[in-house]
Order: structure tokens, then C-alpha cells, then sequence
């Protein structure tokens, strides 16, 4: 049974950063692709960052480039998203999801991913 459980999020002021955890169990594939999405009230959910797990490859949202970083540890069985710079539009819940694929192949494309978490709230105040 595949688990996916987040933690980190909370409040912080625009400029301040944040990590968020996904804690996992249950991913047993050759092929896994990694990564959080985001949505905003009243917005559609949008892609922030993935990466493949038994590679090197990351990729990032355009509006996240450069200010977030997405790890793994492979001992921990979790996945991190450190977030920089924080501004009021990271304001969102922030959901770790998984697919049995690699991330080159499905990118953000919602209905390739297979797992998902319950969520984190990331509010940011100016």
C-alpha cells in the first residue's frame, strides 16, 4: 500500500523560506518520478517541481526556478522542497505526488500521477 504523508508547511512572511517533507512508503518501482504540486484558491493546480528518483534529473515551474529545490533521500524514504525567497503568491497548498514513470515522460501532466498526499498549507504574508 502506497503512503504519502507531508509535513512542513506553515506561515511565513515574503522573503523566508520554508522546507516541506513528503514521507513515503510503498514506492516500488524501476521507474519513479517524484514531485509537488501546488494550488492556489480559486486556481487550478500547477506543477512546481518533480524529479526522478533512481536518476539525477530535476525539473522546476517556471515561477519557482531558482528560488525552490527539490531532494530525495533515499534512506529516509522522503522527499524534500526547500522553498527561498518566499513570495504571497507561493500561497497554496503544496501536495507530494508520485507515478510509476519517469518525470521526462509525464512532466506535470496531473493525470499520469498515479499517488498523492493529503497536503500542506504554505500561506506567505507580505
Amino acid at each position: 500500500q502506497v503512503q504519502l504523508v507531508e509535513s512542513g508547511g506553515g506561515s511565513v512572511q515574503a522573503g523566508g523560506s520554508l522546507r516541506l517533507s513528503c514521507s513515503h512508503s510503498g514506492l516500488i518501482f524501476d521507474r519513479l518520478c517524484m514531485g509537488w504540486f501546488r494550488q492556489a484558491p480559486g486556481k487550478e493546480r500547477e506543477g512546481v517541481a518533480n524529479m526522478n528518483i533512481h536518476g539525477i534529473s530535476k525539473y522546476y515551474g517556471d515561477s519557482v526556478q531558482g528560488r525552490f529545490t527539490i531532494s530525495h533521500d533515499d534512506h529516509k524514504n522522503t522527499l524534500y522542497l526547500q522553498m527561498d525567497s518566499l513570495q504571497p503568491d507561493d500561497t497554496a497548498t503544496y501536495s507530494c505526488a508520485a507515478a510509476s514513470d519517469y518525470c521526462w515522460t509525464i512532466g506535470f501532466r496531473e493525470v499520469e500521477w498515479n499517488y498523492w498526499g493529503q497536503g500542506t498549507q504554505v500561506t506567505v504574508s507580505p
